[in-house]
């Protein structure tokens, strides 16, 4: 079977091609291969729902993003937004490809320690960090905290005990175009201090003995697809002083759909830069954090068709749904959807593809063009690689997905699928009658 990219006539697969991950291609016979191994095959080795991922084309991606900044400003550095995918597979690809890694909780501080991070390449964020993570990651040795607020540093100054590097969160004020669970710039934000409030922040660090105060920190939000939005929050962040570094998050959107266009790494970087050369010391450090920008496309997840039922709609149920894809339901986030077994046949109807989770807000895609489905198909939702299993969960008692990353004809299996006895085991207290 040769593997193409062709797009027969009554398909969208041209379309489709672009959202896939890099290393996808079809059969002969209109089976869906990624990295060179097939989604029948996968389906057969590991199960389904499964979280499948193209590794060469994520660390592809990857490289665009830290040799193209390096390129452009030399004095830079890449962090993986690890809440993206926080699998150790994936913190240890990071680590491999020169990536930073930025973590949001003990959780995720654990994972990357478990992968093999450097503690000198962890970043520590988080609007509300515990007494219990903020030991954990100095006793881990991390390199930096960004601190997000004044009560954060009253936790700093009873638990520091050597000298730690700390960045400042600021609030730049940019309403991101973006859905609003996923806005962080703006003034109203959970996230980081206004800018009057930051330069008290900042006078307080650095007056502080321990507290190796470097710069600042923006966030404006995720899923942005204007890169002048990007350009105005690095003006924004340049008047809250001059510091040797400026972190300017990430956010880059990607294609989920036939009709996004999402700017290129490329292009990204041009704007970011531009505006830094334009607004910040040209000796400054410049830091990134890209995550879905770097994992969406790359995965995809596989699903199988449990009943079609059509009555006056076509519904098309496959096992798995909201408990595995709970982005959907958060931030209306549009996917699109194909029957990965026979790419070929004409796309000759229009369904309503959902999960199997007790609720009718469990829509995988609105309105899906495929073939006439049938039970035992296999689905792929393209463009799930970020925050599907971040956000996965045990509703209806659903087990979470394994994870396998493909390459060069090869799968390899980097987090197992959760079992019966791993869901019961936390219950284990009462189980044993300890409950009264």
């Amino acid at each position: 079977m040769t593997a193409t990219r062709p797009a027969p006539e009554g398909t969208r697969l041209g379309e489709l091609w672009r959202i896939l991950p890099e290393e996808a291609t079809a059969s002969g016979d209109g089976v869906l291969e990624i990295g060179g191994v097939a989604v029948t095959e996968l389906a057969e080795r590991f199960g389904t729902p499964l979280h499948v991922y193209d590794e060469a084309g994520l660390r592809r991606q990857i490289r665009r993003f830290v040799d193209g900044l390096r390129d452009r400003w030399p004095n830079s550095e890449v962090l993986f937004a690890s809440k993206s995918l926080p699998a150790v597979g994936m913190y240890r690809i990071a680590q491999e490809e020169g990536l930073s890694v930025d973590i949001a909780g003990g959780g995720e501080l654990q994972l990357a320690l478990a992968a093999g991070v450097d503690p000198a390449r962890l970043h520590f964020h988080g609007n509300a960090k515990t007494d219990a993570e903020l030991r954990m990651a100095l006793d881990a040795g991390i390199d930096t905290i960004i601190v997000d607020n004044d009560d954060e540093l009253d936790r700093l100054e009873r638990l520091l005990e050597r000298p730690q590097r700390l960045l400042l969160r600021v609030i730049p004020g940019v309403e991101a175009k973006t859905h609003a669970s996923q806005a962080t710039g703006g003034v109203h934000s959970k996230f980081g201090l206004p800018l009057d409030q930051a330069e008290r922040a900042i006078a307080r660090m650095q007056t502080h003995p321990l507290m190796r105060f470097e710069g600042v920190h923006l966030h404006i939000g995720s899923q942005i697809l204007d890169t002048a939005q990007f350009a105005e929050a690095v003006a924004k962040i340049s008047t809250v002083g001059t510091f040797g570094t400026y972190d300017v998050g990430g956010g880059l959107g990607i294609s989920y759909t036939y009709a996004e266009e999402a700017p290129s790494v490329e292009s990204y970087l041009d704007a970011i830069v531009a505006a830094a050369r334009a607004y910040l010391p040209a000796d400054a450090r410049l830091l990134i954090e890209p995550g879905r920008s770097i994992v969406a496309r790359a995965g995809v997840t596989l699903y199988r068709i449990t009943t079609v039922k059509r009555t006056g709609r076509t519904f098309v149920a496959v096992d798995g749904g909201l408990a595995d894809q709970m982005d959907i339901a958060l931030t209306q986030q549009r996917y699109e959807a194909i029957i990965a077994d026979r790419l070929h046949e004409p796309w000759t109807e229009t369904v309503q593809l959902v999960g199997r989770q007790c609720e009718s807000g469990d829509l995988l895609v609105d309105g899906a063009p495929m073939p006439p489905a049938r039970v035992g198909d296999l689905v792929v939702m393209a463009g799930t690689g970020a925050y599907a299993y971040t956000m996965s969960n045990n509703y209806n008692g659903a087990l979470k997905p394994a994870i396998v990353f493909v390459g060069d004809g090869d799968a390899r299996l980097v987090t197992r699928r959760e079992t019966y006895d791993d869901l019961l085991a936390t219950h284990a207290p009462a189980l044993a009658g300890a409950l009264v």
